[in-house]
């Protein structure tokens, strides 16, 4: 895969402060959504090929993420209503790519796990987005790629980091 060169005027350094101006500011939001857009649509046909939507996926990747993850984590980690979220795993269920069971201490509480053939899915979907985000990287460099990531941690909620932080491994 090639990348094509990123246009100088926005890779060369700017001057202090120039980031803030609005055209700066629209310009990163407009390269955010077309980035996040492309990387998404790249793994849209093989979701559609197995009857699934961008739901699914989202619930596949967090689970594969966090084993024994349980509703409740769920529900706040992709912030949607309890209806959705219960469409979604019914359907993950049924097709035999979640499994849910009783939590150990509280037996109300539903633990998902993904099962051999979630696992597997979700491994496709993740290699498909895997090449694009490591060509990406390669091209921009570990100081960008750090960069990004610490504009990308700014716009999260302080009180929803440890959220974050918990799905690393």
């Amino acid at each position: 895969m090639r990348l094509r060169r990123v246009n100088m005027a926005v890779s060369a350094p700017l001057p202090p402060a120039q980031f803030l101006r609005e055209p700066e500011l629209r310009r990163g939001l407009e390269l955010l959504y077309f980035g996040h857009s492309h990387l998404n649509r790249s793994i849209d046909r093989d979701l559609a090929r197995q009857g699934l939507g961008r739901a699914h996926h989202r619930a596949l990747y967090f689970i594969s993420r966090k084993p024994d993850l349980t509703v409740s984590e769920l529900l706040s980690l992709l912030a949607i209503t309890k209806q959705s979220l219960g469409r979604v795993l019914n359907e993950l269920t049924e097709r035999d790519l979640v499994e849910n069971r009783a939590g150990e201490r509280d037996r109300r509480q539903r633990l998902l796990r993904l099962t051999d053939a979630g696992k597997k899915l979700e491994g496709e979907l993740f290699d498909a987005w895997k090449q694009k985000i490591s060509a990406a990287y390669t091209h921009a460099g570990p100081a960008a790629v750090a960069g990004y990531w610490a504009v990308l941690e700014g716009m999260i909620p302080e009180e929803a980091m440890p959220q974050v932080e918990g799905l690393r491994r």
